[in-house]
């Protein structure tokens, strides 16, 4: 199972569609929980940070294995992440959660706790938009690991 933890929910409609889709379509291969924490807004940015990692620390068990996608992570291919997620899975890690940051970014606790800082890009998108794009990448991952055709 892979769960996401996602700071803010999804307003715009299109990007619930996509997720919603690949969700669909990760059914058959494995279960996907997406666990949502309320974005805040504080006075300041660093107590934004620090209420939303405290909440997104709390959802985290001491032997997940923690996936943050943060700018400044690794850049994997998309066979490097199949590869990666396919051997934790295969020996003994089976509860790996990736963590979605809020606009604001990720506290330095959550990022000390990480098992792999992942970048999806050195560009900055919305972080509504990340989890549909680290949706369509696990669906990625898990046709590269069945040989289906999808991964070209």
């Amino acid at each position: 199972m892979i769960r996401v933890i996602a700071v803010g929910s999804i307003k715009e409609a299109a990007l619930k569609e996509g997720i919603k889709e690949y969700l669909k379509r990760l059914n058959p291969f494995t279960q996907v929980e997406i666990v949502e924490i309320k974005e805040v807004t504080h006075k300041t940015t660093s107590q934004n940070i620090e209420s939303e990692g405290q909440a997104i620390s709390n959802k985290i068990a001491s032997n997940d294995f923690v996936i943050t996608l943060e700018i400044a992570g690794k850049m994997l291919t998309s066979e490097e992440l199949a590869e990666k997620i396919h051997s934790l899975l295969t020996y003994g890690n089976s509860n790996i959660v990736f963590v979605i940051g809020g606009s604001d970014g990720l506290s330095d606790e959550v990022k000390r706790r990480s098992n792999l800082a992942l970048s999806l890009s050195r560009m900055t998108f919305p972080h509504q938009w990340v989890r549909l794009m680290l949706m369509e990448q696990l669906y990625r991952v898990y046709t590269i690991f069945n040989n289906q055709d999808y991964h070209k």
